[in-house]
């Protein structure tokens, strides 16, 4: 009997008959599958009826033009009378606030002035001018006397005048103070507390002479001058008398100091 015969006799030979049992559960597991699923699928897809529809319109909330009319009585935009009765924030009186006490106005432009006589002063004090430097470190709180005369010298020397701080804190104060020094004479006034560490300036007053060319060096404050550079005195003195002694103290500064000497005496620019 060939194997693609479809009948097969009932009496046949059982050795010969084909085993039809395993056929025969595997039919029964595939409809068994099969209504399973058809069974799932009818159960993921729920049914909306029109009474479905009907409940959730009844529990949407209704608004009407009353509650709308209510509404905007309830919270109503104020009228233009009521915006025009409502007071108005007075300007602040900038007359009534306290005055410094002191009858003489600041006069910054002469302050600019002096700054601009020696615009590289900074430059100079850091080391990083192309010329030499003479700085003179004071304070506010020195005798008058002494800050005035070291004010007019530097003036005429054209070198620089440096102070740590603020007198009491203030700017308002130390800058009357720096007019009331300075007056009419063009000398560069510079508030640097690192110039101090810079110079390691530990007194008032305390005079630095920069030589030409000084280029800076790292250092706790920054950039500094290198020992080499710069020759420090420190002293109640006039500025003559220090650069007089430096001259006699360390020889090779001597040119440097000749230089400042000159224009303080008015024989040089």
């Amino acid at each position: 009997m060939l194997a693609s015969d479809p009948f097969i006799h009932p009496f046949a030979d059982p050795s010969t008959r084909p085993s039809l049992r395993p056929s025969m559960a595997l039919a029964a597991l595939l409809l068994s599958s099969a209504v399973s699923i058809g069974t799932a699928w009818g159960q993921s897809a729920p049914v909306i009826t029109e009474a479905d529809l009907e409940r959730v319109r009844r529990e949407q909330p209704n608004i009407t033009d009353q509650d709308m009319a209510r509404a905007r009585q309830n919270y109503r935009a104020p009228s233009d009378a009521e915006l025009s009765a409502a007071p108005v924030p007075m300007q602040p009186n900038i007359d009534a606030l306290p005055q410094p006490k002191t009858n003489t106005p600041i006069d910054l432009e002469a302050l600019a002035k002096g700054y601009s006589a020696q615009s590289d002063a900074m430059a100079q004090a850091q080391g990083l001018a192309t010329g030499p430097g003479l700085f003179v470190f004071i304070s506010l709180s020195m005798p008058q006397a002494t800050l005035q005369r070291l004010v007019d010298q530097a003036a005429r020397a054209q070198a620089s005048l440096f102070i740590r701080g603020f007198a009491g804190g203030s700017l308002r104060t130390t800058v009357a103070q720096v007019q009331g020094l300075i007056g009419q004479r063009q000398v560069a006034i510079q508030i640097d507390p690192l110039a101090f560490d810079r110079f390691a300036i530990e007194r008032v007053p305390s005079f630095v002479l920069v030589r030409d060319g000084t280029r800076p060096v790292s250092c706790a404050s920054g950039i500094c001058a290198p020992p080499e550079g710069f020759l420090r005195t420190a002293g109640d003195v006039s500025l003559d008398y220090a650069l007089q002694h430096m001259q006699r103290r360390a020889p090779q500064f001597a040119t440097v100091a000749d230089g400042f000497l000159r224009r303080l005496q008015g024989q040089g620019n």
